[in-house]
This record gives structure tokens, C-alpha cells and sequence, in this order.
């Protein structure tokens, strides 16, 4: 049976079908959409659908995937987690950039953008930050001893990193790439399945391409009158009970499509054959 729900944390109960919204900006993920109205739509439709658990971060625009958030929703309307320590160029490039100063100043961008008070999530968006890493970690911590960040995680690190950071503070999620096609981050899953620690796996979809997989899809998906993408975020759910998918997209029509991955059942035989 799949759980419907994780608790973020311990406390923060989330559906585990969430969205992300790093596509509610300008082309490559820079400047404020085409359409605005539209990106409103999609997180006003997501939160009437049931979902419960928005992923962002101050890189996504930069600060626009953020203020559109703190614009449209409220702060019951869902756990918003986001991050800090990479910055988005004109050129296109992420650059790492998180040294403890920095990580000050931002958490404070990110809560006027959100209008809130206490950001429930609050992530380092990559270990390879300016400083030692456990300097910035311990910066995160501060920030949930002073009560401005709720609940601390982490992204895009190894089994050894994640243990370096538990030293210095409750980890409560980890957000890797990690899909049916690509399952590099399986031993840091398996770590946090041991520690009951959230995963998050970012390009739940692989942006559309599946590569070797992309056949079982299509076969399993016409067997139960789904798409393939619903199958690939049904497989995720199944896969474990930690993990909280979150498909992205700037569309209602995709929202409504990836929200329904969630009554999708995959039998065992099915399970197996994705897994393979």
C-alpha cells in the first residue's frame, strides 16, 4: 500500500505528490514568465487538487519563482520550502555561492518574497559553497535557532555529506536528482529511508526523457489507461515511502496530468519490470 502523506521533519504532514516551481519564470529559468495570470493559475489549480507541498528556491528567476508563491498563495494553502547557495547568470549558468553571510542576507529575501515570517523549508541548494561546508550547515542551523527557518535540508550531496551535515543539524529532507531512469542518488535514498528523512528527487520525470525506460512506460502506461509521465511519478511513489516527487510545470492542463499520477497503482510484475 502507498502512503498517501510523509511528515516533513516529524510534524509537517504533506501529501507526497508536490509541485515544483522553477518553471513559473522566464525562459531558462530567468526573469518573470510570458504569462503571469498563468502561473498564478497553476499554483491556485495545484493547491484545489490537494497539493500541499511547493518547492522553490531564490535562484529560480532569481526571486521570482518566490514572490509569485508569496503573491498567490497563502501560507495555509501549503508548506513552502525553498533554497539558497547557487545563483542563476544571464548566461544561464548556476554558480555555486553560499558562504554564511550570504546565506544571512538571503533567507531574508526569501521570507519578504514569500511573505512570511518562518520559512518551513529551507534548503542548501549545493554543498560546493564558498566556506567549509559544515560552516554553512551551521549557519542553517542558526537560522532555525532564531526561528526564521523551520525545518533545515539539503540537495544535491553524497551519503557522506548528509551524515557530515546531521552532526551539526536535524536534516530533514534531501533533494537529489532521481527518477525511474536514473537512480545514481539510490544510496543516499536508502539512507534516508534508515533515518526517515524526506527525499525529494528533482527531475521526477527526467524533463521528458526517460531514455532506456521510456519503452516499459509507454507499455505499462496503456495497460493502465495512463501516460507514461503519470507512471514515471506513480513509480516514484511506490518506490519508496520517503520519497515527495515534484513535477514542475508552467501549464494546468500538465499540472492536472501529474497530479493524477497519484491514483495510479503499479502491480508487482509492473514494479519489477520498471525497476529492472
Amino acid at each position: 500500500m502507498v502512503e498517501d502523506t510523509f511528515d516533513i521533519g516529524g510534524d509537517l504532514t504533506v501529501n507526497r505528490l508536490g509541485f515544483g516551481a522553477m518553471r513559473l519564470t522566464g525562459d531558462d529559468i530567468i526573469g518573470r514568465p510570458d504569462d503571469e495570470a498563468e502561473a498564478r493559475a497553476v499554483l491556485e489549480r495545484a493547491v484545489e487538487l490537494g497539493v500541499d507541498f511547493v518547492d522553490t528556491a531564490d535562484s529560480y528567476g532569481p526571486g521570482v519563482s518566490e514572490r509569485i508563491i508569496g503573491e498567490t498563495l497563502s501560507p495555509d494553502d501549503a508548506v513552502v520550502a525553498t533554497k539558497a547557495g547557487l545563483l542563476r547568470n544571464r548566461d544561464g549558468e548556476w554558480l555555486p555561492h553560499g558562504g554564511p553571510d550570504f546565506v544571512r542576507n538571503q533567507v531574508l529575501c526569501s521570507l519578504d518574497r514569500l511573505g512570511v515570517d518562518t520559512i518551513d523549508l529551507y534548503q542548501l541548494h549545493t554543498p560546493d559553497v564558498d566556506g567549509p561546508f559544515e560552516d554553512v550547515v551551521q549557519t542553517f542551523a542558526e537560522l532555525k535557532d532564531d526561528g526564521l527557518v523551520e525545518h533545515v535540508g539539503l540537495s544535491n550531496v553524497d551519503v557522506e555529506q548528509l551524515d557530515r551535515a546531521r552532526d551539526v543539524v536535524d536534516v530533514a529532507t534531501v533533494q537529489n536528482e532521481y527518477n525511474v531512469g536514473n537512480r545514481e542518488h539510490e544510496d543516499v535514498l536508502e539512507a534516508c529511508e534508515e533515518a526517515d528523512i524526506g527525499f525529494i528527487p528533482y527531475f521526477p520525470i527526467g524533463g521528458g526523457d526517460l531514455g532506456e525506460k521510456a519503452d516499459v512506460l509507454e507499455d505499462v502506461a496503456g495497460d493502465r489507461e495512463a501516460t507514461a509521465r503519470q507512471v514515471a511519478l506513480s513509480w516514484l511513489l511506490h518506490h519508496s515511502d520517503v520519497t515527495i516527487p515534484i513535477p514542475g510545470t508552467s501549464s494546468v492542463e500538465h499540472l492536472e496530468e501529474n497530479v493524477g499520477a497519484a491514483d495510479v497503482e503499479l502491480s508487482e510484475d509492473e514494479l519489477a519490470r520498471l525497476s529492472e
